[in-house]
């Protein structure tokens, strides 16, 4: 078997197909290879466009939309605001266990609380009340 000459041939076909151009079957200066070199030249065109255009799309609603860098910022400041809130509340839980602790054991905290609150006093022991300062009338309205 000879394969000098077949391999020969095709080594010379794929040559001329890989430097051949899209358009060799018609001739250069006809118009329908200027036409189809033109519509070629538009579909790349217009798919850049198109590429350029999603791309633009696509950033600008990875920045603001519905789950973007914008609302991923706010929903940041606002799991920020309710830790703080949720540690002013356990300080303030801390704060009146202490109370709490304080008014079921201390005897000064019972007697205090029960001053302020229910106005007791100790017997022989006498409550000044002192009048409330009048109420300043305007100049125009004096009788």
């Amino acid at each position: 078997m000879n394969l000098g000459p077949r391999n020969k041939l095709q080594r010379q076909l794929i040559a001329r197909d890989v430097s051949a151009p899209v358009s060799a079957s018609v001739p250069q200066g006809s118009r329908i290879a200027r036409f189809s070199a033109s519509v070629l030249g538009m579909r790349r065109k217009a798919a850049t466009v198109l590429f350029v255009a999603l791309s633009v799309f696509l950033g600008v609603y990875a920045i603001l939309g519905h789950d973007g860098l914008v609302a991923y910022h706010q929903k940041q400041h606002q799991a920020q605001r309710l830790q703080q809130q949720i540690l002013d509340l356990q300080k303030q839980n801390e704060r009146l266990a202490l109370h709490d602790q304080r008014l079921k054991n201390d005897r000064d905290t019972i007697e205090y609380e029960a001053r302020e609150q229910m106005h007791y006093t100790r017997p022989g022991e006498v409550i000044y009340t002192l009048p409330q300062a009048p109420v300043a009338t305007p100049a125009g309205k004096a009788k």
